[in-house]
This record gives C-alpha cells, structure tokens and sequence, in this order.
C-alpha cells in the first residue's frame, strides 16, 4: 500500500509510539504521567467525540509536547462507510484538532481499525500524511495475557517502528501492564521516543 507511512526508517535508535481511540480521562492522563517518567514523546489519534467530552485531556497532552491526529469523530468503519460520509466525519474531527492546535503544521490521520478504501484515501491525501503502523500490540485483545502482549510488542519492534497502543477502557488492563515495562526495556537499551 505505497502512499501510507508505516514506518521511519533511518532515523537512528528512536521509536514512534501512538495511541489510538482517546483521549479519556479514566486512562489518557496516567499515559501522559508514564511517558514523561522516560522522557517520551506521543503522538495520540484522537476520536472526535472524545475531544468533544475532554478537550481538557487533549490539552495536557499537547502541553506535554505530544502531538495529536484524527482517527476520524466516531471512530468509523471504512469500508463500511461511502466516501462522502467519511470525509465529512473526518472533517469533523480536523475541526476539533485545529481549534486545539491552530496553525498546526502538520495534520495526520489514522484509519481506525486500518480499513480505507482507495478513494477515502484519496480524498485525504492531499492534506494529510496517512499514518499505518509496523507493530500493533493488540493491547485491546481480552483473549492476550498482559506478558504475552509484552512479549510480542518486543519482539517485534525495530528502529524507525511506528507503534501502536490504545488508551481506551478496552485495553487498560494490557496497557496498564505493558507500556511502563516497555518503555523501560527500550529507554535500557538506548532509544528514544519522538512524536511523527
């Protein structure tokens, strides 16, 4: 699929961490607290309504020095969903982005679940960078044991990854467990973490 980011190569020991689905006050604010313990940085695919409801929790983060990108504003299915209906909720959500971070130089997008068809992309592409990912942790997976989800998060994880993790209730008990752990086992061996 040319014309999605799926990873950074060459950009040395530094790993690309994102959250997909928030922000939520119940788990978003304890993420922010375990990235500035390693000195991390973020960048947070946000849900529209969820910035809607907590515009105060997207601020923290951007006070944080993360950066945030749109995950469409209801967190829709694209390939069940036309193309105008999806440029319209995805327009929904870049309104919100913009009225946090006016003049934002850089606008990102994630399709939740990774599902877009070609012409949604299209659409998006002339102002957006299409952001995929290399390591999906599965945090979300009820069924995946927290040291299993850890195990394999680092397993497959290489410099230039774009990593993907959930700050949602779905994925708290995995996140919880895995993200200190993870940080920790990467800042040991030298990498950074910077935003996309």
């Amino acid at each position: 699929m040319p014309g999605y980011t799926w990873r950074r190569a060459g950009q040395g020991k530094t790993l690309y961490l994102t959250f997909d689905d928030g922000p939520i006050p119940e788990l978003t604010p304890w993420v922010l607290e375990q990235l500035q313990q390693y000195a991390a940085k973020a960048t947070f695919f946000c849900v529209g309504e969820n910035l809607v409801k907590h515009p105060e929790v997207a601020k923290l983060a951007l006070a944080h020095g993360h950066a945030l990108g749109n995950h469409t504003h209801n967190h829709l299915k694209g390939w069940q969903t036309p193309p105008d209906v999806y440029a319209q909720n995805t327009a929904l959500c870049q309104a919100e982005l913009d009225a946090l971070q006016p003049g934002a130089a850089k606008k990102l997008f994630r399709p939740p679940y990774g599902r877009i068809t070609a012409a949604q992309a299209r659409a998006l592409r002339p102002t957006h960078e299409l952001v995929m990912w290399d390591m999906l942790t599965n945090d979300y997976d009820a069924t995946l044991s927290p040291e299993k989800c850890l195990q394999m998060a680092i397993r497959h994880t290489q410099s230039g990854s774009i990593i993907v993790f959930h700050d949602s209730l779905k994925a708290k008990p995995n996140l919880l467990y895995v993200l200190p752990r993870f940080l920790e086992h990467f800042t040991r061996l030298g990498y950074s973490f910077e935003t996309l």
